[in-house]
């Protein structure tokens, strides 16, 4: 495993959630293999446009360095390449970013082809501007080479480099436009089927997953869990499972890619195919780990993307996860619903359940109904499409209470009390 110095630009938050920010970063590190051996931080009022940090800090590091093992430098920021250079020429070790560090764990975690393809996409749009660096050296040399017109070898082959970069994206684009297309197309369908849908939001690592596992244990569909793990971006592939529970209708619950404080715009511009999923719910669970320390700024982080995606208007249940790992804790005023639960211990599950139902089928009509045994196919439509809240056998009948969509209403209305 690699050693790694990181260093971080504090232009003015909070000092706790600063420190936040770097054992963020230390934990991607980890997540990529790199071993975070120190951090060396500077509150400055912006970044040193050249140089990321201020001279005197960099001479701090370069003598950390000169002391140390190390075998690169990671900044908790997006470099520009002049700053990657000068960093590179000054300290004489590699320097990422924390946006190169995101978009490896995507790599790794990258398993469906959708998921290969749009990672590789952020990539190659990461790398395309960067490729100055890449050749400095060929770039210093001049003279004429066959037809190169007075210009050096590095320069032609930045010049290849990039546009066979540009090919290759463009290239990408079509193939998700494709897969983007097939996704619209099972969108449309489940319209035409009057499917509710509910997609799962939330920080990385926040229990997404294990809160869709536990939903599916209260389900009477058939089941197929979703991996959960407790690491960042586990999830980054779309997982839609059905949801049937007993007296209410199904529904169709979405995993969703975790986000995470300063996601990169390359990710969030190539996941959008797979992101405009969320913006097509009719609810939205935004899943919250409630033992993280910083749980507050998670949330504020969450809503942006939200926001950017068009996905701000949707009705959200707040779920405050993992209250297992706590002896108390106060839902915090929101807007919108909340509910604490515990995914691992499926603390709550049914009120969650219940509130999912409250939300997407709130425009369901109530019926009392006195529904004559011989009446077996309508029983069965209620039971897989109506909010049944009680039942009581009669000598002649099935006394039932009940909330109905519109479309139904007309076939019990002779039934109606």
């Amino acid at each position: 495993m690699e050693k790694a110095l990181l260093i971080g630009v504090n232009t003015g938050k909070e000092e706790f959630e600063f420190r936040e920010e770097m054992q963020e970063l230390a934990s991607l590190c980890e997540a990529c293999e790199i071993e975070a051996a120190d951090v060396i931080t500077q509150n400055l009022n912006s970044i040193n446009p050249a140089t990321y940090v201020g001279s005197g800090k960099l001479k701090e590091i370069k003598t950390w360095i000169e002391g140390e093992e190390c075998d690169l430098i990671v900044a908790n920021d997006e470099l520009s390449p002049l700053q990657v250079r000068n960093l590179e020429k000054a300290l004489e070790v590699r320097v990422f970013d924390r946006t190169y560090v995101i978009l490896e764990i995507f790599k790794k975690r990258a398993k469906t082809k959708e998921a290969i393809l749009q990672v590789e996409l952020a990539a190659k749009k990461y790398m395309l501007p960067r490729l100055i660096g890449a050749h400095r050296d060929l770039s210093r040399q001049t003279g004429s080479v066959g037809g190169m017109h007075g210009r050096g070898g590095g320069e032609m082959q930045l010049e290849l480099d990039r546009r066979l970069i540009s090919k290759q994206i463009n290239s990408i684009q079509k193939e998700l436009q494709e897969l983007k297309k097939l996704r619209q197309t099972q969108r449309s369908l489940r319209k035409k089927q009057d499917m509710k849908i509910v997609s799962l939001v939330g920080y990385t690592n926040s229990g997404k997953s294990s809160t869709l596992n536990a939903l599916l244990d209260r389900s009477l569909a058939k089941k197929k869990e979703v991996l959960e793990k407790d690491m960042l971006f586990a999830t980054l592939e779309t997982s839609t499972r059905l949801i049937k529970t007993e007296g209410q209708p199904a529904f169709l619950a979405t995993d969703t890619v975790g986000f995470v404080n300063k996601l990169p715009h390359q990710l969030v511009e190539a996941f959008k195919s797979t992101l405009e999923e969320i913006a097509e719910a009719d609810l939205i669970l935004h899943v919250v780990d409630a033992a993280n320390r910083n749980h507050e700024k998670q949330i504020e982080v969450t809503n942006r993307v939200l926001k950017e995606l068009g996905a701000d208007k949707i009705p959200v249940i707040c779920c405050f996860n993992k209250i297992d790992l706590l002896a108390d804790f106060f839902i915090p005023p929101l807007p919108g619903k909340a509910v604490k639960i515990s995914a691992k211990n499926q603390t709550n599950i049914d009120q969650l359940l219940w509130m999912i139902s409250e939300e997407l089928f709130w425009d369901y009509l109530p019926v009392n109904l006195k529904l004559p045994y011989a009446k077996g196919d309508i029983y069965s439509l209620l039971k897989e499409n109506a909010i049944i809240k009680s039942e009581r056998n009669e000598a002649d009948f099935l006394r039932l209470e009940a909330r109905v969509p519109e479309r139904m209403f007309e076939i019990v209305r002779p039934y109606i009390e």
